[in-house]
């Protein structure tokens, strides 16, 4: 399978403090690779230079063959291929549920507002929020906004969509409805990129798993490797934290 992004020697600094160093990995069509590491380790920074709410500082992205990086490259054009899904929902508070599905695709996919409808309500029905059309985003469960955010962003109908530390802002017994979704995309062949702390998600959806350190890559492998037989001293410490268990 193509490879869809390619990052190579990717770096961001923020003056002298340098956060992503020599970042180099690849995803390919129908790919689920999971991000995992401690705060501060790079993650979401990386999410965000994928998807240009960061400029990098050096290095290329090259998607489907062409590094978006080139001034020639139209970014909006590029962004139309990514969704992207935030902690902390970001939800339009003044649309309801279904416009919030369908405002992007007017705007930016210039669809019709009836196709819009249709697209979104298919969504909404695929992450089980069909049923909430005419509901607030202030009536909604974190839970609800999240499965909401994630029907918006497939209503763009990406090519990848990524996720950055999608459970983290909810309370933990609406955790799992927001995963089930998730798992679900992943079977159904999407191309994922996923920040997580969710280390058992981790391990049982995604088809790679990158562990980051400092703003390097520190391992990556398979969730076998990464979770069973992990090579790196570094990540063995971070998993024997995080599962208390190893």
């Amino acid at each position: 399978m193509g490879k869809v992004i390619d990052i190579q020697h990717l770096s961001k600094s923020y003056g002298t403090h340098e956060v992503l160093k020599d970042i180099n990995f690849s995803v390919s069509k129908g790919e689920v690779v999971s991000m995992i590491g401690s705060s501060g380790s790079g993650k979401s920074t990386l999410l965000r230079c994928i998807n240009l709410l960061e400029k990098p500082s050096g290095g290329q992205i090259i998607y489907n063959g062409e590094n978006i990086l080139d001034d020639k490259h139209n970014i909006y054009e590029y962004r139309k291929n990514l969704g992207m899904v935030f902690q902390q929902f970001n939800l339009f508070n003044n649309h309801n549920v279904l416009n919030n599905c369908v405002v992007g695709q007017v705007k930016v996919l210039k669809r019709s507002k009836e196709e819009a409808e249709r697209v979104a309500m298919k969504y909404l029905k695929v992450v089980g929020m069909d049923q909430y059309l005419n509901a607030m985003p202030k009536q909604l469960s974190g839970g609800q906004k999240q499965r909401v955010a994630i029907a918006r962003a497939l209503s763009m109908e990406p090519e990848v969509i990524l996720f950055d530390e999608p459970t983290s802002a909810l309370d933990p017994e609406m955790v799992g409805e927001v995963l089930k979704v998730m798992k679900e995309l992943a079977e159904s062949g999407l191309t994922m990129i996923i920040v997580t702390h969710e280390m058992e998600f981790a391990r049982e959806v995604s088809k790679r798993v990158i562990f980051m350190d400092k703003g390097v890559i520190a391992e990556e492998g398979t969730p076998d490797q990464i979770f069973n037989h992990p090579t790196k001293e570094r990540t063995r410490e971070f998993l024997q934290r995080t599962f208390k268990t190893i």
